[in-house]
């Protein structure tokens, strides 16, 4: 799953030129000209990892938006302030809400991408000291908030789907049955086993370069199934 932008701007131009950017650097972006059309957007569910907030907007302004954002939503979620009011006042005021950075327009969109993948790349790792991680190749298990990630993107897992990856890494290196892996992932000492075999032909499809030929999670002919961290 790509990390989330959204980019509240009322210059269609400008939100356009910064989407295309960000989309072109492997997030995957959402364009608001309205602070009321970025809180709609929250209010039916839309979870960004990072905004990009100008603060010249009609109707709310982009303090008002802020300021509302961190009482209302997830306070931890990034928030780079990019506007052509390069005031101190602004600037303080800004951070003083809860802004985490301020880029004066005009600006290279190049190095606000680099900004952007710098602030994401510290968010996920305040966020990793702050719980149990697990990691293996490229992928990371963020083992308290459920979550697995390839770097910086987000690899989409059902509930149950992290629960059998996680039991497999935790005992890495360990051939399992599939009835051990049901038992301890299920806590049910009775069930359909088989179900541990689409589980873990989902896991491959989703962290296997080559599921046909897997990596992680490899098959112990007669045993069941041994993960390999490395």
């Amino acid at each position: 799953m790509k990390s989330k932008i959204l980019v509240i701007e009322d210059v269609p131009e400008m939100a356009q030129l910064v989407c295309m950017y960000m989309n072109n650097a492997g997030f995957e972006s959402l364009s608001c000209e309205t602070a009321e059309n970025a809180l709609a957007e929250l209010n039916k569910g839309y979870s960004p990892d990072l905004v990009l907030l100008d603060l010249n907007l009609p109707g709310m302004s982009g303090l008002d938006f802020l300021k509302q954002f961190r009482e209302q939503y997830k306070t931890s979620i990034p928030v780079i302030i990019v506007s052509a009011r390069d005031a101190d006042e602004d600037i303080i005021t800004g951070l003083g809400y809860g802004a985490d950075e301020f880029v004066t327009k005009p600006f290279s969109p190049k190095v606000l991408v680099a900004r952007v993948k710098a602030k994401l790349s510290r968010q996920a790792a305040t966020e990793a000291a702050m719980e149990e991680t697990i990691s293996f190749g490229p992928y990371t298990l963020y083992c308290n908030s459920c979550i697995l990630k390839k770097e910086l993107e987000k690899i989409p897992l059902s509930t149950k789907e992290f629960e059998v990856l996680e039991y497999l890494v935790r005992h890495a290196g360990q051939p399992l049955s599939p009835e051990v892996i049901y038992n301890g992932v299920w806590k049910n000492q009775y069930g359909d086993y088989t179900a541990v075999a689409v589980y873990v032909q989902r896991l491959r499809k989703k962290i296997e370069a080559d599921p046909a030929h897997p990596k992680f999670i490899t098959t112990i002919f007669g045993m069941g199934y041994k993960f390999q961290k490395d």
